[in-house]
């Protein structure tokens, strides 16, 4: 799995196995692709840097998120919005 970061519209952080994945991700939970231009703005980053920034995220209820999820998130094999823009909660 890799993971991919989109700025605008909104922030995300996907994992996803690549880059159109990634797309379909973030349309289906995150906002849409009105002008086809999404494609160009979704950068792969490094996974480290991926995982730090997921394991100090805070729930949509603000609270931490435990441990055991933020692992068996990572661990799996099913690509997933991991964050999602506070303005949108």
């Amino acid at each position: 799995m890799k993971y991919y970061e989109v700025n605008e519209p909104y922030y995300a952080l996907i994992k996803a196995e690549n880059k159109e994945i990634a797309r379909d991700e973030y349309i289906a939970h995150v906002a849409n692709d009105e002008d086809g231009t999404l494609i160009d703005s979704i950068e792969e980053i490094q996974s480290d840097y991926a995982i730090a920034k997921y394991s100090r995220t805070v729930s949509e209820d603000g609270l931490e998120i435990p441990l055991n999820e933020i692992l068996n998130n990572i661990r799996s094999d099913i690509n997933m919005v991991l964050i999602v823009d506070g303005n949108l909660a």
